[in-house]
């Protein structure tokens, strides 16, 4: 399959679900090429970007577990794909 090189946008609004988050980013350190987290104490909100290369599918896995969890919220954008 062919891979793309996208970037996935996170804004966490639950501060409860970090441990879980980082967790699922850690099992996904495969196609996850850079990462910036911008936590905004005062209101309690984090965002977070990452650069992703990977098929589909497995961007995919990664953004649907990510919007799975409750006050979190996940946008990507995706290259078309290449050899």
């Amino acid at each position: 399959m062919e891979k793309r090189i996208g970037v996935v946008g996170i804004v966490v609004e639950n501060m409860d679900c970090t441990a879980r988050l980082n967790s699922i980013l850690h099992d996904h350190a495969d196609i996850i090429i850079g990462r910036l987290g911008v936590p905004l104490k005062e209101r309690k909100i984090s965002v977070i970007s990452l650069i992703v290369e990977g098929t589909t599918d497995q961007i995919g896995a990664l953004t649907g577990k990510i919007g799975n969890l409750p006050g979190v919220n996940v946008k990507s954008a995706l290259s078309k794909s290449y050899s």
